[in-house]
């Protein structure tokens, strides 16, 4: 489908070259720079297709000039919401939708983050050891169709929907993997398809009823990776996403220890020195490095971000009280960010500003001091049920004060999708605050990426507006455009989708003449091309 498309945009940008460039004039002068501070705007019409190979009904070629110019930084932050599909919580709504039902929901809220200038959706993909896409490893998910390896029919990939629809729309789609839970407790009746069934060696059953893989068996391991793998070769994903579930919370299994029993005495029979918790973390931190290490092996530009609990231990900060991931769920997620085994990292601070004794900013400064290998630092936000009066005003505050800690390299993902729909305040708040503007994905400089090419630019002259387009050779690297336009020498800039590849720009807006347009192509890492500029007369 990708590549059906990246043909017709390569097709588009030919014929828009053949039908202008005969009469376009690029005599390239040497200016020096002119820096320009003016703040972008985003305020632009809506673009017009281009029509290959007809002249325009108006006017002539616009007369033009390369130029080289001090553009406006483009506006980053990361913008993303969780869509969970375990126990049905946010898509599909239930599970005996049709497929179109499932495919209008998932529409519905695309177009809601696209229009509120969101960037990323974290769609949970595997909630329990099973799959909301087609897979030979595991089963179709319960979620989906209500029994557990039925496909849905007509038989369709939601997945591969999913990255389409949100890659026309300019949205990341970022897959959320469970990597331990074998089976929910509201995921119907265990059967012979479930893996708690088929791999019942590597399974406990916990005194809430779940089942859970054996994080410390090496085949669970080997099985998580295989999943990952699959699913990182066979789509066209943006990132792999793991939440806070590694060893399972103390209560799922009433306050018992969890029954490793088997594992754990094999370990102590070979020689294992390690006290019992620090094996179990050693376990899971020997396994975040291989995911990690494994994801970039097979697509470099796939990025890995976890979502831990919020608190390392309590004390840490200090004045930090409540569960400690690193004792209960084994999960030294400090270790993680140390080591740089994430590309982004998400902590769940989902408690308010003022809470005394988890409080949002001393949290996330806390992290920060920890982030020492400079990854995406991006906080976990509890849009949907923040115990606060007004919580679209904290969760537009939490964002602000995430802003002035993480700087250029800000962003946040809420919890969940529910939260900026079902109440009605949150999405006015954001968008007429601070999601007013829309905004590219902050750049990942670790990850080493091979550079776009600067795409070709075309304008003609349509009487009282100018047609650009565009195009580039290497489209298939392509994820987005950012256009540039001068008017009185202030620039403003518009953030457009890849399928987008003509413009009809006004000649003259609010009094004010256009003088220059520029464009530049964006990679799926968030890197800029360098930019075309042309001069308008």
């Amino acid at each position: 489908m990708r590549m059906n498309k990246l043909k017709l945009i390569v097709l588009l940008g030919v014929f828009a070259s053949y039908s202008t460039s005969c009469s376009v004039q690029n005599n390239v002068t040497k200016t020096p720079p002119a820096k320009n501070t003016t703040k972008p705007n985003t305020n632009t019409t809506q673009p017009k297709p281009p029509v290959p190979g007809t002249k325009p009904t108006t006017g002539t070629n616009q007369t033009e000039e390369t130029f080289r110019t001090n553009l406006p930084e483009i506006k980053r932050e990361f913008r993303g919401a969780w869509i969970a599909s375990v126990a049905n919580i946010n898509w599909p709504s239930r599970n005996d939708l049709t497929v179109e039902q499932q495919k209008a929901e998932a529409i519905n809220m695309l177009d809601m983050l696209k229009n509120n200038n969101f960037n990323a959706a974290i769609f949970q993909i595997r909630p329990s050891a099973d799959a909301l896409y087609t897979s030979n490893i595991e089963p179709w998910s319960y979620f989906l169709t209500g029994e557990t390896g039925r496909p849905p029919y007509p038989n369709y990939d939601p997945l591969q929907f999913w990255i389409e629809e949100s890659h026309k729309r300019g949205l990341e789609l970022h897959v959320w993997l469970n990597p331990y839970r074998a089976h929910h407790t509201n995921g119907g009746s265990v059967t012979k398809l479930s893996m708690a069934n088929t791999l019942s060696d590597i399974v406990v059953r916990l005194k809430n009823g779940m089942y859970w893989f054996d994080p410390a068996n090496p085949r669970t391991q080997g099985h998580v990776s295989n999943v990952v793998k699959d699913i990182v070769k066979r789509y066209d994903i943006d990132a792999i996403h793991f939440d806070d579930y590694f060893y399972p919370y103390a209560t799922y299994n009433k306050g018992a220890d969890f029954p490793d029993h088997a594992s754990w005495n094999a370990y102590i029979s070979s020689g294992g020195s390690l006290s019992r918790a620090d094996w179990r973390r050693d376990n899971v931190n020997k396994f975040v490095e291989r995911i990690y290490k494994e994801i970039h092996a097979e697509k470099n530009n796939v990025r890995f971000g976890i979502s831990p609990f919020g608190i390392w231990k309590p004390g840490y900060p200090a004045g930090v009280v409540g569960s400690s991931q690193y004792d209960e769920l084994y999960a030294d997620a400090k270790l993680w960010l140390n080591k740089g085994w994430v590309d982004y990292f998400s902590p769940q601070l989902y408690w308010p500003i003022d809470s005394k004794g988890q409080a949002f900013e001393s949290l996330l400064n806390w992290w920060q001091s920890e982030n020492t290998m400079k990854r995406h630092l991006w906080p976990g936000l509890n849009t949907v049920e923040i115990k606060v009066s007004d919580r679209p005003t904290e969760i537009k505050n939490q964002i602000e004060i995430s802003r002035k800690i993480r700087k250029n390299d800000a962003g946040e993902i809420h919890w969940s999708i529910a939260g900026l729909t079902k109440n009605p305040g949150m999405l006015p708040a954001l968008k007429n605050g601070p999601y007013n503007e829309k905004a590219l994905v902050p750049k990942s400089p670790w990850i080493k990426a091979l550079p776009l090419q600067t795409p070709t630019l075309f304008i003609t002259d349509n009487g009282s507006s100018a047609q650009v387009s565009w195009s580039t050779k290497n489209a298939a690297d392509v994820f987005q455009w950012v256009l540039f336009t001068q008017y009185n020498g202030e620039w403003q800039t518009e953030i457009l989708t890849l399928d987008t590849l003509s413009k009809d720009v006004p000649k003259s807006k609010d009094g004010k003449k256009l003088n220059g347009v520029a464009i530049k192509a964006i990679d799926r890492l968030g890197n800029e091309s360098d930019y075309t500029a042309k001069k308008i007369r």
